[in-house]
């Protein structure tokens, strides 16, 4: 069973940085694209950053030069560096991967999300 399981969210001051990680385990054949999306209170989910296997990359306007998303296919995680972070980055963030399963074939898998919340 494939499993995304994000971590590093918390609590910070506006201006600060924390280093989101999103972990892939479980009957793993490969991992194309992924990225990470949030979701604030009364809002929809919205993208914030997309990674490709070749590593190319994505990102919303509003987090461009501050955030860096990341990966190491070897390992099959993913990471998000939030820098010069605002309290309009308060959101559960979510971890995305479109992946081929062993036994269920290709398929859109999310993680259970993480909280950030940044303080002004």
């Amino acid at each position: 069973q494939v499993q995304l399981v994000e971590s590093g969210g918390g609590l910070v001051q506006a201006g600060g940085s924390l280093r989101l990680s999103c972990a892939a385990s479980g009957s793993i054949f490969s991992i194309n694209a992924m990225g990470w999306y949030r979701q604030a209170p009364g809002k929809q989910r919205e993208l914030v950053a997309t990674i490709t296997s070749g590593r190319s990359t994505n990102y919303a306007s509003s987090v461009k030069g501050r955030f860096t998303i990341s990966r190491d296919n070897a390992k099959n995680m993913m990471y998000l560096q939030m820098n010069s972070l605002k309290p309009e980055d308060t959101a559960v963030y979510y971890c995305n991967a479109d992946l081929v399963d062993l036994r269920k074939g290709r398929g859109d898998y999310w993680g259970q999300g993480t909280q950030v919340t940044v303080s002004s």
